[in-house]
């Protein structure tokens, strides 16, 4: 059972706050260092810990809590944060259409939520009755992310970028990040709240979207929406990788072929990129079951056109993402072939790139055929 009080206004680290939290961070790395007997600077000069925006931690916490009751666990309870547009404890009858925006993987859920309502207002400017939507950005958050924080103890947080590929989180108790979304899929299949929902999105770019995409592979509770005939249908925007179903990869030509590098890559197969060591929110269904399963999923891949840099600075380009492709582009049009190669019979997913757009978030979600996807507006073209 979960418990949602109404969309508040978030709260947001003042500048000073923030500096200090920064500042508290860096100085702990600064410590951890001496017990280690490594010098200071050298911590300090590490990308990982000083350059790389995901290693800091989110200025902006969603003051929404989703309560969620787990019941055999020592926590017996855990919250987690999000925004929403309107307040889904009273029953919203007006509602035809619930939006689940995924933030990437810096955690700002607040600028997601934002470029959510803009699509939004572009999707009524093409011509949409948006009037009965629900916007909906969950918040995954890191331990780091609570340095100078007075937050709740039960408010879930996972190890830096885990909740990207469902694992558990490592406070207060060991739920999955798909568990999560599927709580939120529960809730909105309560009839009593809401009489009228047809249509439940969910949206990712970039890190979003290999969350969203994974858990079109992983999702256990869709069919709740399907028994209330909803549909649902998966965004899936430019992210890094995805998750194979073996161990065949795009070949130079970007066609199927046996991953020829596994002797120099041999984790390329694990999950999130493959079926292998798969977390326990998937471990009980075989591959086959779960490839079955995704192939029935509504999904929309699109990517920027200009989103083919290999170098691009948010690009995973760990050996595992290497096998899929060079680049954006590469690595979703090679994704798609390979899924239409399997099925040939057909799907019931559509791949489609966005001209004249590189890595950017906003102009993604906000463009004509991502409006088609969530909205079913007019004048994506195959």
């Amino acid at each position: 059972m979960i418990r949602v009080p109404f969309h508040r206004r978030s709260r947001r680290l003042s500048p000073r706050r923030f500096a200090a939290s920064m500042t508290a961070t860096i100085a702990a790395a600064a410590v951890l260092a001496g017990a280690y007997s490594l010098p200071a600077r050298a911590v300090l000069a590490d990308p990982a810990h000083v350059y790389n925006p995901h290693l800091r931690p989110v200025s902006r916490i969603a003051d929404t809590r989703m309560p969620v009751d787990l019941p055999g666990t020592p926590a017996g309870r855990a919250e987690f944060p999000l925004y929403l547009s309107l307040d889904w404890n009273q029953p919203q009858p007006q509602v035809t259409r619930a939006v689940i925006v995924i933030h990437g993987k810096l955690r700002n859920a607040y600028t997601y939520f934002r470029s959510a309502e803009k699509a939004r207002e572009a999707a009524r400017e093409s011509g949409a009755n948006v009037d009965g939507t629900l916007l909906i950005a969950p918040q995954f958050l890191a331990t780091l992310d609570f340095g100078m924080r007075d937050e709740p103890a039960d408010l879930l947080r996972w190890d830096q970028n885990g909740w990207m590929a469902g694992d558990n989180a490592v406070a207060p108790a060991p739920l999955s990040s798909y568990a999560v979304l599927d709580a939120i899929v529960e809730r909105l299949a309560d009839r009593t709240r809401f009489p009228n929902l047809r249509h439940v999105v969910f949206a990712g770019h970039s890190g979003g979207g290999q969350v969203v995409q994974r858990y079109a592979v992983a999702a256990r509770e869709s069919g709740l929406l399907a028994k209330e005939n909803i549909d649902v249908r998966y965004v899936i925007s430019s992210p890094s990788s995805y998750a194979y179903f073996d161990a065949e990869r795009p070949d130079a030509d970007g066609k199927p072929a046996p991953f020829g590098n596994a002797a120099a890559c041999p984790a390329f197969n694990d999950w999130k990129y493959g079926m292998e060591k798969r977390p326990a929110y998937l471990s009980e269904r075989t591959a086959a079951q779960l490839e079955a399963t995704y192939a029935t999923r509504r999904v929309y891949y699109l990517v920027g056109g200009d989103d083919n840099d290999p170098q691009q600075k948010a690009l995973d380009q760990s050996c595992s993402a290497e096998a899929q492709g060079p680049q954006r582009v590469a690595r979703a049009e090679g994704y798609f072939r390979y899924l239409q190669m399997r099925h040939p019979q057909g799907l019931n997913q559509s791949f489609h790139v966005v001209p004249g757009v590189g890595h950017d978030g906003a102009r993604m979600l906000g463009s004509v055929c991502a409006l088609a996807a969530i909205y079913d507006t007019p004048g994506c073209k195959p």
